[in-house]
């Protein structure tokens, strides 16, 4: 009798992680979508906790896809303790990524500098960036994180032995330790195009969801890293292909 509601609450808890990201895409598209916002280098002129708020919609937008299947997985698994298991597992997960938008900070302030150096230079910056996130896609580490991210039955296991009640933010933290280690060399390739470019973000979100929920995910991630290397090479001779550190494009590539 009470499998109904149950199962019901189960499938109302991912999609609201859905209404969420959506709601995050619609705010992106309509605050920061226009061409002059995204052919803006760099930190696009914001100071660190305006960017930091800016990137943190951003990773609601481009990882909670990817991310729901794992936080329902979570809150069906781990039963003890009512309360809100999917939202604290979610936040925490977020906070991760918040935090990495430290990093992103330092490596776009860097990066925006080459808008006022000579174009070779603004080139060879772009392949660095498109080779170091090509050969991380490739290594080891990437493999696990994304196996991890992939198959989480363990981790499940793993956070059932997490005592208290701060088990559901070691959870999320965890999770989203992995997933970045995962992920974080496609958010660098939007040093390339422009943090605000969105459709480089809406590109980059499908690569994340394919590599995670797709059952080739993992030919997915290589392909990804491939065409990176690749593109290491071609800009040399078609700077359009990063056209915020060379200029040589437009913004809405």
């Amino acid at each position: 009798m009470t499998g109904g509601p149950v199962t019901a609450r189960h499938r109302a808890g991912p999609a609201g992680l859905l209404l969420v990201a959506a709601a995050a895409w619609v705010w992106v598209a309509t605050r920061w979508g226009d061409s002059d916002m995204q052919a803006m280098p760099g930190t696009m002129g914001l100071g660190l906790p305006a960017f930091l708020a800016v990137w943190t919609l951003m990773m609601v937008a481009m990882m909670l896809p990817a991310t729901a299947p794992v936080a329902a997985l979570y809150a069906r698994t781990i039963r003890v303790h009512r309360g809100p298991r999917m939202v604290v597992f979610t936040a925490a997960y977020l906070l991760v990524w918040a935090a990495a938008g430290l990093p992103a900070y330092a490596l776009a302030t860097g990066l925006g500098r080459t808008a006022g150096l000579p174009a070779p230079m603004g080139t060879a910056a772009a392949a660095a960036v498109f080779g170091f996130s090509g050969v991380y896609q490739l290594t080891p580490l990437k493999e696990r994180c994304l196996a991890r991210c992939r198959s989480p039955i363990a981790l499940m296991l793993r956070y059932a032995s997490y005592p208290g009640p701060s088990r559901d933010v070691r959870a999320g933290a965890h999770h989203g330790a992995f997933c970045l280690g995962c992920c974080w060399s496609l958010m660098v390739l939007l040093a390339a195009y422009g943090l605000m470019n969105l459709w480089a973000m809406v590109v980059l979100a499908a690569v994340i969801t394919g590599e995670k929920l797709a059952p080739a995910g993992r030919l997915v991630a290589r392909a990804v890293g491939v065409a990176s290397i690749a593109l290491a090479v071609a800009v040399f001779w078609v700077p359009a292909l990063a056209p915020d550190l060379t200029g040589g494009g437009t913004a809405g590539m």
